[in-house]
C-alpha cells in the first residue's frame, strides 16, 4: 500500500489538541513531503468539513484552494498556502494538497497563537508533522502593519475585518503593476490607490497619463489636469527621435536620407537661440529653444546649395509636414509659435507638482491630443521625468511616481511593436527609474500584449480579473512561486477583488477593495442601454452641440 493511500491514518493517531492552545488550532492534516518551495500534504477531508461550519471565516476556508494553513516547527508556525486539491485514499477520506511557503511567525505559549510573521523559511518540517488551520487572528497578525508606511485599501479574504494594506515605500520604490479585464473595477480601484497615497504623502508627486479622460473628476481637488487647452508643451522639449517621429512621413532608405537633413537643420536652428550660444555647444538632442521659422529657413538654404541634379524631394516633405503643423490647429497646444519663450523650469514645476501644496497628482488628460502624436506627447513626458531625476541626482530630487493607464498602448510586445520612443523610455524606466527616484505605475487590461520583461521589473503585481488565457498566463510567469495557490483563481475574482503579489505586500494575498466614494470615481462607467433608451428627447440639439465641439477640437 502507497504512502498516499495510508495518508488518512493520522486521524485515528491524532492526539487533543494541547490545553494551553487555541480550541480552533486542531489538525486537519500531516505533511507527507517536504521541498524547498513547499510541501505536500494529506488533509483529513472529515475535519475540512467540520471546519467549513465554524463562524471564523478564515478556519471555514481552511484546505481550500488559496487559504493558508499551518505548521508548527519548533517554537514557531509555518505559514503555507493550498495550491491544489486531489482525492486520495481507497476510502476517499483523505485529500491530497500541494502547499507553497510564505513564511514563519512565532508562536505564544500560552494561546498557541502566530505572531511576529516574516516572510522565510529559517526551519522545515519533516514528514508526519500536523497541519492546523489559520484563525482570523493568525490572519491580522500575518498583513499587519510592521511599522512601515503602509496604505490601506481594503480586506483580506476570506476575513471580515482585516485589512489590506500595501507598504508604501516598496510599493513605489519597485514599481507596481494593475491589471484587469474591462469591468472589474480597474480605473476605481486605481483611484483608490492613488488617493491613499495623496493622503498619505500630500506633498508627493503624482504624474497620471490619462488616455481616455476618465481622472478629473476624481480628482478634482487633490491637483490639476492639463489638456490640449492649458497643456502647452513647447514642441522645443522633443530630441531628435521625437523630431523623426513627428516630421518625417518617409519609410526604408528615404527615412534615413530624411533624418540626416532634419539632424543637419535641427541643430543649425537650436544653436541661434541666445541660451544655445551662451552654452557654446548644442546638440540635436539638447532642450533649448528654437524658432520654426529658423528651422524652414535651415531647410531651405539647405536646399538651395544642392545642385540641379539633386533631389529635393527629401527637403520638401519635411518642410510640407512641419506647415502642417503649424497651421493645424489641433496641434496647437505643441506648435503654437508663442511656446518659444524658454519654460522648461516653469513647465516641469507644473507638469510634476514642485512644489505641490498639498495636491501632488498632475493628470495628464491625452484624449484630445491629435492620435498621430499621442505616443509622441506621452514620451516627451516620461522622459522629461527621467532626464530630470538623472540629471537631479546630485540635487537629492524629489521622488516621482509616474502612472501610465493602458500601457500596452505605449510598451506594445515585440509582435506590436512601431519602433516608438515612448516604448524606449518607459522600457528604460522600468528597468533603471528606481536607481533615480522614479516609480512606475503600469495599467492595462491586455498585459500579454505588453513588451516583454517590462512586467517582470514590477515588483508589485496587484491583478484582478482577466478573462483572456494568454493574459493569465503571461500574469502567472512574472509572479512569485508563493502565489500560485492564488493565481488559479485569477478568472473567478469578483469586480472589485484582486491577487495581491510581490515587494509591496507582507505575503501574496487576495483582497476586496473598499468602497470608494461617488466624487473621487473617475468617469468610466459604461452606459446603461437599457436606461439611455428607455426615453427620448433632445436628441436634435444635442447632435448640434457635438458638431460644435467636434469641429472646434474641444472636448
Amino acid at each position: 500500500m502507497t504512502q498516499m493511500q495510508n495518508s488518512d491514518a493520522f486521524v485515528e493517531r491524532r492526539p487533543a489538541p494541547a490545553p494551553d492552545m487555541d480550541n480552533a488550532a486542531r489538525a486537519i492534516g500531516t505533511v507527507l513531503e517536504v521541498s524547498g518551495a513547499g510541501v505536500k500534504l494529506a488533509l483529513d477531508s472529515a475535519r475540512l468539513r467540520e471546519c467549513s461550519a465554524d463562524p471564523d471565516p478564515a478556519i471555514a476556508q481552511a484546505g481550500q484552494v488559496g487559504s493558508q494553513v499551518k505548521v508548527r516547527v519548533g517554537g514557531n508556525w509555518l505559514l503555507a498556502s493550498i495550491r491544489d486539491q486531489r482525492r486520495a485514499g481507497a476510502d476517499g477520506n483523505a485529500i491530497a494538497s500541494m502547499a507553497d511557503f510564505l513564511g514563519e511567525g512565532q508562536e505564544e505559549r500560552v494561546t498557541g497563537r502566530m505572531h511576529s510573521f516574516r516572510r522565510g523559511v529559517s526551519r522545515f518540517p519533516v514528514p508526519g508533522d500536523r497541519i492546523f488551520p489559520t484563525t482570523t487572528e493568525d490572519l491580522r497578525q500575518t498583513y499587519a502593519n510592521t511599522g512601515s508606511t503602509c496604505i490601506e485599501i481594503g480586506t483580506v479574504y476570506p476575513t471580515r475585518d482585516t485589512r489590506a494594506a500595501l507598504y508604501m515605500d516598496a510599493l513605489l520604490g519597485k514599481h507596481f503593476a494593475l491589471l484587469g479585464s474591462t469591468g472589474t473595477g480597474k480605473s476605481t480601484s486605481l483611484a483608490l490607490i492613488l488617493h491613499r497615497i495623496c493622503d498619505s504623502a500630500p506633498e508627493g508627486h503624482v504624474v497620471m497619463i490619462d488616455p481616455h479622460g476618465e481622472y478629473t473628476a476624481a480628482f478634482r481637488d487633490r491637483g490639476m489636469t492639463l489638456d490640449v487647452s492649458n497643456l502647452q508643451m513647447p514642441y522645443w522639449m522633443m530630441n531628435f527621435a521625437e523630431h523623426c517621429e513627428v516630421l518625417l512621413t518617409s519609410q526604408g532608405h528615404d527615412r534615413q536620407v530624411d533624418a540626416d537633413i532634419l539632424a543637419k537643420c535641427l541643430q543649425r536652428a537650436r544653436a541661434k537661440n541666445k541660451i544655445a550660444q551662451e552654452l557654446g555647444k548644442v546638440t540635436v538632442d539638447s532642450p533649448t529653444p528654437y524658432l520654426l521659422s529658423d528651422l524652414a529657413v535651415a531647410l531651405t538654404d539647405e536646399m538651395g546649395q544642392l545642385d540641379k541634379a539633386t533631389n529635393t524631394s527629401p527637403y520638401m516633405r519635411i518642410k510640407n509636414k512641419l506647415e502642417e503643423l503649424r497651421a493645424d490647429p489641433r496641434y496647437q497646444f505643441m506648435f503654437s509659435g508663442m511656446l518659444v519663450a524658454d519654460t522648461l523650469s516653469d513647465f516641469i514645476c507644473r507638469v510634476f507638482r514642485l512644489p505641490g501644496g498639498g495636491k501632488p497628482i498632475s493628470i495628464i488628460d491625452v484624449s484630445g491630443v491629435p492620435s498621430d502624436i499621442t505616443a509622441t506627447v506621452v514620451s516627451v513626458l516620461s522622459r522629461l521625468v527621467f532626464d530630470y531625476a538623472v540629471w537631479g541626482r546630485k540635487e537629492g530630487t524629489r521622488p516621482i511616481l509616474l502612472v501610465c493607464e493602458e500601457a500596452h498602448r505605449y510598451i506594445p510586445s515585440e509582435k506590436n511593436a512601431d519602433g516608438s520612443s515612448v516604448a524606449d523610455i518607459l522600457s528604460r524606466i522600468a528597468k533603471e527609474g528606481r536607481k533615480y527616484g522614479i516609480s512606475l505605475g503600469l495599467v492595462t487590461q491586455r498585459p500579454s500584449d505588453l513588451a516583454e520583461g517590462v512586467l517582470s521589473q514590477c515588483g508589485t503585481i496587484i491583478s484582478m480579473r482577466l478573462n483572456n488565457d494568454r493574459d493569465q498566463a503571461f500574469v502567472k510567469a512574472a509572479m512569485p512561486e508563493g502565489s500560485r495557490g492564488f493565481l488559479d483563481s485569477i478568472s473567478a475574482l469578483a469586480n472589485r477583488e484582486a491577487i495581491v503579489s510581490g515587494e509591496g505586500v507582507s505575503i501574496p494575498m487576495r483582497l476586496r477593495f473598499d468602497p470608494l466614494d461617488e466624487a473621487k470615481r473617475p468617469a468610466s462607467e459604461d452606459p446603461s442601454f437599457s436606461k439611455m433608451w428607455a426615453s427620448g428627447g433632445g436628441e436634435r440639439q444635442a447632435v448640434e452641440r457635438i458638431v460644435q465641439r467636434w469641429r472646434n477640437h474641444k472636448a
